[in-house]
């Protein structure tokens, strides 16, 4: 691989980026292995968010690697369209299991995106196949991320990722967010104020009627806007409210999937059984591209009492494929065999009082955590929202620490195999750059 420095940085488009600034500073990785990077100048850069919240096992982990290496030379690619390989059908039986036999078949995409946009047309062709064709409409929830899908922009509820692209998909309805500084700041795990917001789908049903909405789509923690934790007995009222009404439940697991929580699932973590999973991210450890829906077996069954032929007309290339498969087989490997979810639970409480340890510190307005996930709230410079976030990034990076913003929050979600002296120095150097900050 080449480790220099591109001779241009114009030609590539970059996603989720502020391109002109970056390309006036660039931050470029070559290299990376178990909790770390190493940037262009040879400079190690901590891990503090598993890359994009997807490495739960570490970078560059052998088993994976070797697993991929394996893969490539044996079967570069084989498609999933009436016919299939080995790996594929073996990789379904082992989520499965992972899920404890409580989920009945896999279904496979390339991302989160895809997973969100494949579950929604599930939904829809279910009740079409139950004769209830009229149930349409979706519900997702303000400031939710369901990846950049026309789908997933439809039901997810950040405006910045909504506003560019006109109308979207109708009949789309939103809960509100449950975020309340007032109520619930500085809360460790599951906050107590909040719950009966999930009673507002019932007012979204008066309006609409049971029988026209197939779904409700939510992030059982909501990652990408900021870490938003739900409130005790919220989910489980969600489920209820659900079932009462014939509606589908789905979790975008994309981020709390594969021992985020330090469960296989935050279905796991909270005790709550959504019809769908949309996952991502850790199912192949961040190695190959791949997404999967998880659907209850009635789901699928009710599709297969169709007529004879294609079932559900919907699909990927690369659904499926064979290196994507080799790496999730070797991610759950690993998993099992190293207990990277025991590891996580003997973590989580030192993870909680390192994240507490920056209460009152310059700019700090909240700080919430659950999980190997935490939450770091600033107070916005006035005129300027996202700026304070945005110059903490950037010192951390030129400190040794990666680490993610949104808006003006710190998100944290480091690989499953931190240590505690990891943790120190992240939170560390956090609480240096947090005093130094305008």
């Amino acid at each position: 691989m080449n480790e220099s420095r591109p001779e241009s940085l114009a030609s590539f488009w970059m996603p989720f980026t502020n391109n002109r600034d970056f390309k006036a500073s660039p931050r470029l990785l070559v290299s990376a292995a178990g909790v770390h990077y190493k940037d262009v100048d040879g400079n190690d850069i901590l891990d503090g968010t598993a890359g994009l919240w997807c490495v739960p096992c570490g970078h560059a982990q052998p088993r994976i690697v070797a697993a991929v290496r394996e893969m490539v030379g044996q079967l570069d690619f084989a498609p999933t369209f009436q016919m299939g390989h080995p790996a594929a059908f073996e990789l379904a039986d082992k989520l499965m299991a992972y899920t404890n036999h409580r989920y009945g078949h896999v279904f496979y995409t390339n991302s989160g995106s895809e997973a969100v946009d494949t579950a929604l047309k599930m939904a829809l062709a279910y009740h079409k196949a139950r004769g209830e064709a009229s149930r349409t409409r979706f519900i997702g929830r303000e400031r939710g991320y369901h990846g950049v899908g026309f789908g997933g922009i439809s039901v997810g509820g950040i405006a910045a990722n909504r506003k560019p692209y006109g109308t979207l998909l109708p009949g789309v309805d939103h809960l509100p967010h449950t975020h309340n500084l007032e109520k619930n700041a500085y809360t460790r795990g599951e906050p107590e104020y909040g719950a009966h917001l999930a009673d507002e789908l019932e007012r979204i049903v008066a309006l609409h009627d049971a029988s026209t909405i197939a779904a409700v789509i939510v992030e059982p923690v909501a990652g990408s806007t900021g870490v938003l934790i739900p409130p005790k007995g919220y989910l489980k009222r969600l489920r209820e409210l659900c079932t009462k009404h014939g509606i589908l439940l789905i979790f975008d697991e994309v981020i709390t999937g594969f021992g985020r929580m330090t469960t296989p699932f935050a279905a796991d973590y909270f005790d709550v059984e959504p019809d769908m999973m949309t996952t991502a991210k850790g199912l192949t450890n961040g190695t190959v591209p791949m997404g999967a829906v998880f659907s209850k077996a009635f789901v699928h069954d009710a599709l297969m009492e169709a007529p004879a032929g294609i079932e559900l007309f919907h699909g990927y290339t690369y659904s499926g494929h064979p290196l994507a498969c080799a790496a999730s087989l070797a991610t759950l490997q690993v998993f099992e065999e190293q207990d990277i979810l025991g590891h996580a639970k003997g973590l989580q409480d030192y993870w909680a009082d390192a994240v507490f340890s920056l209460k009152g510190l310059p700019h700090v307005i909240d700080l919430r955590c659950i999980g190997l996930i935490a939450g770091i709230e600033l107070a916005p410079i006035a005129g300027k929202p996202g700026a304070r976030a945005y110059a903490a990034f950037k010192k951390a990076f030129a400190d040794g620490v990666l680490i993610r913003v949104t808006g003006d929050i710190i998100a944290l979600s480091p690989p499953l195999v931190f240590e505690k002296q990891h943790i120190d120095e992240l939170f560390g150097k956090l609480a240096r750059i947090l005093k130094e900050l305008d």
